[in-house]
């Protein structure tokens, strides 16, 4: 099974790359894969009526107990046959419902083989939290699946509104899941129902969990969602709102009643919700004249009259669901393919227009009507034998309840005879002629459908008719699946197409007879829908709603967000003073000791930075307070050697040194003073909850160390690093061994942070135009033309203005950045053994890049680095990655450090761990990050500076050039 799932994934990722090769033929292939899954279930299907399922389970994060835990029963055959069966008939469709050429055909094949296998994977789940993570996937891809390439707005508001609405009722369903999965033990399908546990959370859980299926499923008052989709594509509308997705609430209500259906509130929130559903469903549909939109309130119809029969927790009721699920599948698949060949073949899905279409397409008039007569619950067809079987199972004492039981099936008589109602209304809309169209009917069809376009269609729509007869041979599926519910009735009532003369088949007759009476009364009825029309409806309401919580949104924002940093930071700190700071006061455990400094050149650092840091708010100059601020920095450094930690000065000196470097970048767009000041009492304020909170923080640090009565994990660190990291430099071999995966994210964090601190610089590129040195751009410059010619000592050095050059810094960088650069890579590679590592040396190797670019300009550091800053994360990041993969080939777990030892002739015992080639990595990385700052706040500055740019202009300033 997870083979078939990963299937899926595969043709997924491949369909646009098929369709750019093949194009509309690529549906075909993609075909293949879920009619693969159809084969190997259908192969199942002895063993499952048999009374037997197949199971199969794989660790997923075995340390939090989580497995990915599928299974094959009755039921999830019967669905996983119906997504599997329609999908690869869509998909087949496919093939001639695009156009050649069609832009986005590629994304729609991958998106649609996608969710197929995503649908596969929700019906399959044993773990409620897998069967939640497919569900969310059905989510997604349905929002990408309707939206289409988002180019029209109509599509892309119904998008968004079945996105947030199913959404939420999936939240509200994860909440659900925690509740029940704490409530019965466990988080397994199969154990919760077979041992549901009890008591408030398992009701509120059941609740939620409901919340989520009636959603999915389009119940009132959710379901005008469904009926907006009709913006899709019509094989999105045939596959995922007829056959798949919305089955998705269905299937979960099914999968849960064996256990749930006597939790309280289960069966007044189903069968109450779902009755009114068919009814309201039933009644719009009524009342439409585009094709897609009547068939979408007839499903939402249908879609209640589900609810009802899986979620009433009878054995009765649940066949007559199974029967009406695979019924309903295969005829409104069929009904939503064939307007999909209408409008082809017309240009129009408007009832009113269309005319004698039935003798023009008979072939699609047949396929047509016999979908629509199985709809309607007209024998022989399938859906009259599930129809009939909900009404007998209701009569013969299907609901305990027998008064809940007669409401029921009042309802669903009356729901029935709507559908038989809106079924003559979709079949006479479409084929009938009429004497008097809207408009005119197009004299040629625009696109007569050929015989694959029709193929899917007409294969539904002959199962259909042909599982009518053949309904008992369903018994065997059905009844493995209902005998997991009890049985209410005296007996149970076999599937079959005749059951002799009885009331269910009266019913079944009133319902027809009533449905034909309101379609012959069609005029009267629509004006006696008109005259008593409600005014307010769903999915107004839902836009209210919407509308009322972003001006919400606005009022709130606009009275919190003021814009004053000072103050968002003050509003965090005084929230940390009041609420961990009263608790550490109240309760925590004080050190019965207190030991200011280990020697007396500590407290001296201490002072110094003290005095660094009052300095800096007195000052009133950015660059010296700047400056000052840099002392605590590298006060911090000092005290980090001084306590024996050579790496984290190392570190913290170079940090401190690139952060002053660009602070100083920044701050030439900067007015030179601080020229705001606050009043002593806002300084007061301010004081107090700095020194609060500086306070707060020494004392944590304190009662962190005080409140310890383990040993610490650390002491068994420098033989761990040796024996399994091959290091001695603990702190290295912790970042690219032992915490190799934190470092694998920090430094993709990084990736992320330089590449948006770029794109708001490079307003109108981000990528190329690194500013190399030309013969024609030193000819130009002043100090090459009309001057005496100086030595130049960088190859840039001329583009400057003389009064920017220094003779002095020119030398020295000339002489010591090559060194430097040497230095930089003896930090990488000693780091494993000595203090260093892959961050220090590319901090090296980025300092010497600063040496460059203040001593020359951006010509200078074109030169010294003639390349992109994103080729060199996007490589440090991928070989970084690359070194997992090359620890599982040597035999080693992802990312763990594998060790190779050999001798070489002249070198000697050479010892060589992988870990090493990580840290080039984070070199890499660290050397883009430099060099993408330099270029950024640096380069581009200064190239907007020289030129000019009118990206700096004021507003309504014209530059001539």
């Amino acid at each position: 099974m997870t083979f078939l799932l990963l299937l899926h994934l595969l043709a997924a990722l491949l369909g646009p790359v098929l369709v750019r090769w093949w194009g509309r033929q690529a549906f075909l292939v993609l075909a293949l894969v879920p009619a693969i899954a159809f084969g190997w279930m259908l192969a199942q299907l002895a063993t499952v009526t048999g009374g037997g399922e197949v199971r199969e389970t794989t660790a997923w994060v075995p340390t939090l107990d989580l497995q990915i835990s599928l299974r094959l029963d009755a039921l999830s055959l019967t669905l996983g046959l119906l997504v599997t069966g329609v999908g690869a008939l869509v998909l087949v469709y496919c093939a001639r419902y695009f156009e050649p050429g069609d832009d986005g055909t590629g994304r729609f094949a991958g998106t649609l083989t996608a969710f197929a296998g995503s649908m596969l994977g929700l019906v399959l789940a044993d773990d409620l939290l897998l069967l939640y993570v497919f569900w969310e996937l059905t989510t997604v891809f349905s929002f990408l699946l309707i939206g289409g390439g988002g180019t029209r707005l109509a599509a892309r508001r119904a998008a968004s509104q079945a996105l947030i609405l199913t959404t939420a009722g999936g939240l509200a369903m994860l909440v659900g899941i925690l509740l029940v999965g704490r409530a019965s033990g466990s988080y397994l399908l199969s154990e919760v129902v077979a041992n549901p546990g009890s008591g408030t959370a398992m009701v509120a859980g059941t609740v939620l969990l409901l919340v989520g299926a009636i959603t999915k499923s389009a119940m009132v008052p959710f379901h005008f969602w469904l009926p907006a989709a009709m913006e899709a594509p019509t094989p999105v509308s045939a596959y995922l709102h007829a056959a798949a997705m919305v089955k998705a609430g269905v299937y979960l209500v099914a999968r849960l009643a064996p256990g749930l259906a006597d939790v309280p509130g289960w069966r007044p929130i189903v069968l109450g919700l779902g009755a009114a559903t068919m009814v309201v469903g039933g009644y719009r549909a009524l009342r439409q004249t585009d094709l897609k939109l009547l068939l979408a309130f007839g499903t939402v119809s249908q879609l209640g009259f589900l609810m009802v029969l899986v979620g009433a927790g009878s054995q009765e009721l649940a066949a007559a669901g199974l029967v009406m699920t695979l019924a309903h599948a295969l005829f409104k698949s069929t009904l939503f393919l064939t307007v999909g060949v209408v409008d082809h073949a017309t240009g129009t899905r408007d009832l009113r227009r269309l005319s004698g279409l039935g003798r023009r397409l008979p072939v699609v008039a047949v396929i047509g009507g016999l979908a629509a007569l199985s709809m309607a619950g007209v024998p022989p067809l399938l859906g009259f034998v599930g129809k009939e079987a909900a009404f007998a199972a209701l009569l013969e004492g299907g609901l305990a309840d027998r008064t809940a039981a007669v409401v029921v099936l009042v309802v669903l008589v009356a729901g029935s005879a709507l559908t038989a109602a809106y079924t003559l209304r979709f079949w006479w809309g479409a084929f009938a002629r009429k004497p008097d169209p809207a408009g005119p009917m197009p004299a040629d069809l625009v696109h007569r459908p050929g015989a694959l376009f029709l193929a899917a269609p007409a294969v539904l729509s002959l199962t259909g008719l042909l599982l009518g007869p053949a309904s008992p041979f369903l018994e065997p599926l059905v009844a493995a699946y209902a005998d997991t519910l009890p049985l209410v009735a005296e007996s149970a009532e076999k599937l079959a197409l005749w059951h002799g003369w009885q009331p269910a088949l009266v019913l079944s007759a009133v319902s027809l007879l009533g449905g034909a009476a309101l379609f012959a009364a069609r005029r009267p009825v629509n004006r006696l829908q008109g005259r008593f029309a409600v005014g307010a409806s769903a999915d107004e309401g839902y836009w209210n709603v919407l509308q009322g919580v972003n001006r919400l949104a606005v009022l709130v924002t606009g009275t919190t967000q003021r814009g004053s940093l000072p103050a968002y930071l003050g509003t965090i700190l005084v929230v940390v003073l009041a609420l961990p700071g009263t608790l550490l006061i109240t309760r925590a455990p004080w050190p019965d000791e207190w030991r200011l400094w280990d020697t007396p050149l500590q407290a001296l650092v201490g002072v110094v930075i003290l005095i660094a840091a009052g300095m800096a708010l007195r000052i009133r100059q950015r660059l010296s307070v700047v400056l000052v601020v840099g002392v605590t920095g590298y006060g911090l450094a000092v005290l980090f050697a001084l306590q024996g930690a050579p790496d984290l000065a190392l570190t913290q000196f170079l940090v401190e040194t690139l952060t002053l470097v660009t602070f100083v970048l920044v701050l030439r767009k900067l007015p030179k003073d601080i020229t705001e000041r606050h009043r002593p009492r806002e300084r007061a304020v301010r004081g107090v909850i700095a020194v609060g909170v500086g306070g707060l923080m020494a004392a944590v640090g304190a009662v962190a160390l005080a409140t310890r009565t383990a040993t610490p994990v650390s002491a068994d660190y420098p033989q761990e690093a040796y024996d399994f990291g091959g290091g001695k430099n603990i702190v290295n071999v912790t970042l690219v061994d032992i915490r190799a995966w934190d470092t694998l994210g920090e430094i993709s964090l990084l990736v992320v942070a330089a590449t948006g601190v770029a794109s708001l610089v490079f307003l109108r590129r981000r990528t190329g135009g690194v500013d190399r040195l030309e013969a024609a751009d030193l000819a130009e410059m002043p100090s090459a033309a009309g001057r005496a010619p100086r030595r130049r000592w960088l190859a840039a050095s001329a583009t400057l203005p003389p009064e920017r050059r220094s003779v002095v810094l020119e030398v020295i960088t000339r002489i010591l950045f090559h060194t430097i650069l040497v230095f930089s890579l003896y930090l990488l590679f000693s780091g494993h053994n000595e203090p260093g590592g892959g961050f220090a040396g590319g901090l090296v190797a980025g300092l010497a890049l600063v040496l460059r670019y203040l001593a020359g300009g951006r010509y200078e550091l074109g030169e010294a680095a003639p390349v992109d800053p994103g080729l060199l994360l996007g490589a440090g990041l991928l070989f970084a990655g690359g070194t997992g993969v090359a620890g599982l080939l040597l035999g080693a777990e992802v990312l763990q450090t594998a060790i190779l030892e050999t001798t070489l002739p002249v070198l000697g015992d050479v010892k060589l761990v992988t870990s090493l080639f990580f840290d080039m990595g984070v070199y890499l990385i660290v050397v883009g990050l430099v060099l993408d700052v330099l270029r950024s706040l640096g380069a581009e500055l200064d190239r907007q500076e020289d030129e000019d740019d009118p990206i700096e202009a004021e507003p309504g300033e014209v530059i001539v050039r």
